[in-house]
C-alpha cells in the first residue's frame, strides 16, 4: 500500500498526500488568480416563526445544529423521530454576514459557490435573490458580480420543508399518479420522496428513520477573479491494445470571464512523462481536453486480493499569460474494466462478470447504505472504520445503494487505496419518478457533476441507473392497470436511458453503464429497457430475500450469474442499543423494539428463522433473556447467510439445469446509519456483528465449502487465484458434542482446485461416514474440515456442516467457559484465553463499549483451551476487557 502509484483502462486523478487532503482541497485549491473566501463557519439559523434562533455550524444541519445547542436532545434516543417530526415540517432560513477587501471586490466576477443545499431553497444575497435550489446531489454557482458591498453584505438561505415540498409536487402532477404515495405504515416515514432530488431514504426506509433533513450539507465560498477559474477537472486513461501503451486524457474544465492564452504542463515523474500545450480560452464555460502520451510501462492497479493498488503523482500546472496560474497534484492509477455478457456453453442466456486488467475478478463484498441520517456527522474515522472492516472481512466490492446519497471524496479515495470496486448506483430507489421538464434538467445536471466528480477514482468500476425500478414496473409493485402500463416504460426510458445512461456515455467511455439492479442487462435492452423477468437467473443479477422458507436448504436460492442483494435480519449488540434505550426497552416485545423495527414482520421473521434450528432463549432474568434474543438474531444471520453465500461461490464454475456461473456476492447490508435492527453486518459505531466475522472465512481467497445432497457430504475448493492452482487434500473429523477429543478423522486423496474456479474435492456417503466412525449420530456429532496442501500446511479458514440442527444436538451440554486476558505485548492487543468443560457452540465475545474486534469471533471450540487476541482501537487495559468481556455459547441461552 505504500507504493506512489495506481489505475483504469485508464488512468485516475485521485487526491494526494494523506487521506485527509480530500477533504481539505476544496479549501486549498489554487486558481488562476482566484480569490477565495470560505464562508463556511458560524451562520445565525432560524425557524419560520422566529420562536427558535441559534448559532449554527455551516456546513451543517438544522437537526444537528438544534442538538448542538441543547434545544433538542439525540434524535436517534428512543422515540425522538417521531417526536422531532416538527422540524422536518418546518422552513428555516440560515443568514450570515461578510465583508470583502477592496481590492477583491474590484475585481472583474464574483461567483457564489453553494457545494450541497438540502434541499429546496432560495438564496438572496443583500436582499436580493441570485438563485434557487432544488436538488441535493448538486453544485450551484450563483454570478453576484455587481451585488457585493463595500461593508457588511447579508447572505441569507431559506429552506423550505423537504417534506411540503415533496407534497405539493405530486399534488401539483395531477394527469397520473407516479408511485409510490408513501412508505408503509411501519417505516413511519413521510410520503412523497420521489418528488424531491434528495436522499430518498431520508424519508425513511425498512432499515431507518424518517429525518427529511433541512441544512447547508456542503462548503460555501466566495470566488473572485480578473480572467478565468477552473471548475473542476478528470482523467480518462485510455489503453491502446495494439501497441500495448497507455495515454491519460486530462479534461480541464473553465469558467472564463476575458479570453486568454497560456500553457497546460501534464506530468507524472515516475514515468517519465511529461508534455506542454497550447491553451486559449474565450469567454463563457469552456472544457479543454490534453493527452498525455506514457513513455514506459506502468503497474497496474488491482482489486484486493489480485494485487497491489499502484498510484503515481500527475501533476497539473496551468499558466496564463498574464502570470496567473493554476496547481494541482492528484494521483493517478491504471487498470480496465469490462463486464462480459456474452453465451455460455449449456445455458441458456448470458454470462454478466467483471474482467479487471483482462483477468475474470469474483465480487466478494456488500452493499453500502448512507452512514448517518446526518451527513454533516459522517466523520473520516467513521468512513475509514467501514472501509477497513470490509477489506479485513476479504471483500474486493462495494455497491454504493442508489437511496442513499453519492459519498464524500474520501470514501472514493480510501476505496482506491484498499482495492475496493464501487459499484455506483444513481440515487433513485423503489419507485418511479416524474419526467416533468426541470426535474428531467436537475437530474440531468446531478448526473453530470456527479460522474466528473468520481470517474477519476479506478474503484468505481460501474455506474447503475437506478436501484429495483425495472423490477417494480416489470414485476408490477404499484398496481399499475396494464392498459397505461406503457406510459410508465415511457417514462423509464426517458429518465434512465434517453437522459442518465446518454450523459453517462458522453461523460465517460471508459466503465460499462446498467440501467437498473437487478436487471438481465443486454438482454433487458433488448426487451425494451425493462424485461420480463429482471430476476431472470439466466441473466444480469439478482436481488433475493426468502424470509420464511429455511434458509438453510440452499436449493432454495436462484443459482444466479450475480447476486447483488440478499440476506437476513439480526439486532445489534446491547452495547449498541443501550446508548439510544432505557432499561424497560430492553425486552422483545417492548414498544421501543416494536419501533424500532421498520421492516414489517421483522422482528417475528427473525425468530421465526432461528427456532427452525435454535431452541430460543428461556432465562427468567429479563435482562439475559434480552441479551441472549439479540445473540440468537446474529446467529441466525451469520448461518443464513454463510450458507447462501458459500452456494454462490461454489457456483461460479456450475451450470446446473442451464443455471450458475455465478462471479459475484453483494450482502445487504455492509453499514447501519442508526442503531436499530437490520440486514448489516457492522453495527452503527463500527461494531462487528457475527455475521462480519463470519464474512472474513466465507469470502477468503481459498475457501473450503461444505453441503449435504442427495445424502452425500460434499466438500468444495473455491480459489479466488487467477493463474495458480492448488494441490489439496480435505481434512475432515467428526467430534462429539459430548467430548474434545474426534471421534474419526478422514482424508481425501490430492486434488487439484482449478484457478478461479470450484472443484469438488470430497464426497462420501454420509450414513456410511456415520457408521466407519461409530459413536456418532447426526445428532451427536458436528463435521469440521478444512483444505490442506500435501505436506499438511492449512490453506482454508476450518469450516464446519450440522448433520442436523443442533435444537436436536444430543450430548450438547453448557460448556462453563472461563477466560483470562493478557496483555500481548503489541499496543493495544491483549490475549483473551478461554477454557471450557465441554464442546461449545458460537462462542461469542463482546466487550461491551470498548471498540475493536476480535481475530475470531462466534466459533466453534472443541478444545478445553482456546485463545484469541482483542484489538482495541483506543487504549484501554486488560482489568478493562476482563470487567466488561460478556462471554455466550449457543447452549448457554435455554
Amino acid at each position: 500500500m505504500n507504493h506512489v502509484v495506481w489505475s483504469f483502462a485508464c488512468v485516475y486523478l485521485l487526491e494526494v498526500t494523506c487521506p485527509d487532503s480530500a477533504l481539505a482541497s476544496e479549501a486549498k485549491r489554487p486558481s488562476l488568480g482566484v480569490d477565495v473566501i470560505s464562508l463556511n463557519g458560524k451562520w445565525q439559523l432560524m425557524n419560520s416563526n422566529s420562536s427558535v434562533s441559534v448559532s449554527a455550524e455551516v456546513p451543517g444541519c438544522v437537526h444537528t445544529t438544534l442538538q448542538r445547542q441543547g434545544f433538542i436532545s439525540d434524535p436517534y434516543y428512543r422515540f425522538n423521530d417521531l417526536a422531532y417530526r416538527w422540524i422536518s415540517l418546518d422552513n428555516w432560513t440560515y443568514t450570515t454576514s461578510f465583508s470583502v477587501p477592496s481590492h477583491v471586490r474590484g475585481k472583474g466576477k464574483a461567483v457564489l459557490v453553494f457545494e450541497g443545499v438540502d434541499t429546496v431553497s432560495t438564496i438572496s444575497l443583500n436582499g436580493l435573490t441570485i438563485g434557487k435550489t432544488d436538488n441535493m446531489f448538486r453544485r450551484y454557482d450563483f454570478d453576484v458580480t455587481g451585488l457585493l458591498k463595500d461593508e457588511e453584505n447579508v447572505l441569507q438561505v431559506w429552506i423550505m420543508s423537504a417534506v411540503t415540498y415533496a407534497s405539493q409536487r405530486s399534488h401539483a402532477h395531477t394527469e397520473y399518479r407516479v408511485p409510490p404515495d408513501c412508505p408503509p405504515p411501519v417505516q413511519k416515514g413521510e410520503c412523497h420522496v420521489n418528488f424531491i432530488r434528495k436522499a430518498q431514504s431520508s424519508f425513511s426506509w425498512d432499515w431507518g428513520p424518517s429525518f427529511p433533513t433541512l441544512g447547508i450539507w456542503k462548503g460555501v465560498r466566495l470566488e473572485v477573479f480578473n480572467t478565468s477559474r477552473v471548475l473542476s477537472y478528470t482523467t480518462s486513461p485510455k489503453y491502446d491494445s495494439e501497441h500495448s501503451s497507455w495515454t491519460v486524457e486530462v479534461e480541464l474544465f473553465f469558467d472564463v470571464f476575458v479570453a486568454s492564452k497560456g500553457l497546460v504542463h501534464l506530468s507524472i515523474p515516475l514515468l517519465q512523462s511529461e508534455a506542454e500545450f497550447q491553451l486559449s480560452l474565450t469567454p463563457g464555460q469552456s472544457e479543454k481536453s490534453f493527452v498525455l502520451q506514457l513513455n514506459q510501462s506502468v503497474s497496474l492497479w488491482w482489486p484486493f486480493g489480485h494485487g497491489e493498488q499502484f498510484l503515481y503523482y500527475l501533476t497539473i500546472d496551468v499558466s496564463l499569460e498574464g502570470g496567473e496560474t493554476f496547481n494541482a497534484d492528484q494521483m493517478v492509477a491504471f487498470r480496465t474494466v469490462e463486464l462480459v455478457q456474452e453465451p455460455i456453453p449449456s445455458s441458456p442466456g448470458l454470462s454478466f462478470y467483471f474482467r479487471i486488467n483482462g483477468k475474470p475478478i469474483f465480487l466478494k463484498g456488500s452493499n453500502w447504505i448512507p452512514v448517518h441520517a446526518f451527513q454533516d456527522q459522517v466523520t473520516t474515522d467513521m468512513i475509514t472504520i467501514l472501509l477497513r472492516s470490509a477489506q479485513k472481512a476479504n471483500m474486493n466490492a462495494l455497491r454504493v445503494w442508489g437511496g442513499g446519497v453519492y459519498e464524500q471524496d474520501i470514501f472514493y479515495s480510501l476505496c482506491d487505496m484498499y482495492g475496493i470496486m464501487i459499484w455506483q448506483d444513481f440515487m433513485f430507489a423503489c419507485a418511479l419518478y416524474p419526467t416533468e421538464k426541470d426535474f428531467i434538467q436537475t437530474v440531468r445536471e446531478e448526473v453530470t457533476q456527479q460522474v466528473r466528480r468520481l470517474k477519476s477514482h479506478p474503484s468505481v468500476v460501474i455506474w447503475s441507473g437506478n436501484n429495483e425500478n425495472e423490477a417494480a414496473i416489470a414485476t408490477d409493485w404499484f398496481n399499475i392497470p396494464v392498459t397505461v402500463r406503457p406510459l410508465y416504460v415511457k417514462d423509464y426510458v426517458h429518465l434512465y436511458v434517453e437522459n442518465i445512461r446518454d450523459i453517462v456515455l458522453q461523460e465517460d467511455s471508459t466503465r460499462p453503464f446498467l440501467v437498473s439492479s437487478p436487471t438481465n442487462g443486454v438482454e433487458s435492452e433488448k426487451e425494451g429497457w425493462v424485461a420480463k423477468d429482471p430476476y431472470d437467473p439466466h441473466y444480469g443479477d439478482t436481488h433475493f430475500y426468502s424470509y420464511y422458507k429455511d434458509c438453510w436448504d440452499w436449493t432454495a436460492f436462484p443459482r444466479t450469474r450475480f447476486a447483488s442483494e440478499y440476506g437476513f435480519q439480526s439486532w445489534p449488540s446491547l452495547s449498541t442499543l443501550s446508548k439510544v434505550s432505557v432499561s424497560s426497552d430492553w425486552d422483545f416485545s417492548s414498544n421501543f423494539s416494536a419501533h424500532r423495527q421498520h421492516h414489517e414482520d421483522g422482528n417475528q421473521q427473525m425468530l421465526k428463522q432461528a427456532e427452525l434450528h435454535y431452541i430460543l432463549p428461556n432465562s427468567t432474568d429479563p435482562l439475559q433473556k434480552y441479551r441472549d434474543t439479540i445473540y440468537i438474531t446474529q446467529v441466525m444471520q451469520a448461518q443464513c447467510v454463510k450458507i447462501q453465500t458459500e452456494f454462490y461461490r461454489r457456483s461460479r464454475s456450475d451450470i446446473v439445469e442451464g443455471k450458475g456461473h455465478t462471479m459475484g456476492t453483494l450482502y445487504w447490508q455492509l453499514n447501519d446509519i442508526w442503531q436499530g435492527p437490520s440486514w448489516s453486518s457492522v453495527e452503527f459505531g463500527g461494531k462487528w456483528k457475527m455475521l462480519h466475522y463470519w464474512a472474513t472465512d466465507f469470502y477468503a481467497p481459498i475457501l473450503s465449502a461444505g453441503v449435504e445432497d442427495k445424502g452425500d457430504l460434499l466438500i468444495y475448493g473455491v480459489s479466488d487465484s487467477h493463474s495458480e492452482t492448488h494441490n489439496v487434500k480435505a481434512k475432515v473429523k467428526l467430534h462429539s458434542w459430548s467430548s474434545f477429543n474426534a471421534v474419526c478423522s478422514l482424508e481425501s486423496n490430492v486434488t487439484t482446485i482449478k484457478a478461479g474456479g470450484s472443484t469438488l474435492v470430497f464426497q462420501y456417503s454420509i450414513s456410511a461416514l456415520l457408521t466407519q466412525c461409530g459413536n456418532c449420530t447426526r445428532r451427536s456429532c458436528i463435521v469440521t474440515f478444512h483444505l490442506s496442501s500435501p505436506e499438511g500446511q492449512m490453506i482454508s479458514p476450518h469450516n464446519h456442516i450440522f448433520l442436523s440442527s443442533p435444537r436436536y444436538a444430543e450430548g450438547l451440554q453448557k460448556p462453563n467457559i472461563t477466560f483470562t486476558v493478557k496483555d500481548t505485548g503489541i499496543v493495544q492487543n491483549f490475549f483473551v484465553t478461554l477454557h471450557c468443560s465441554f464442546p461449545a457452540v458460537y462462542v461469542w465475545l463482546d466487550v461491551d463499549n470498548i471498540p475493536g474486534h476480535f481475530d475470531v469471533n462466534g466459533f466453534l471450540m472443541l478444545s478445553k483451551k482456546s485463545t484469541v487476541i482483542f484489538g482495541a482501537w483506543r487504549p484501554t487495559t486488560a482489568e478493562e476487557i476482563t470487567s466488561n468481556l460478556h462471554i455466550t455459547s449457543l447452549r448457554d441461552v435455554y
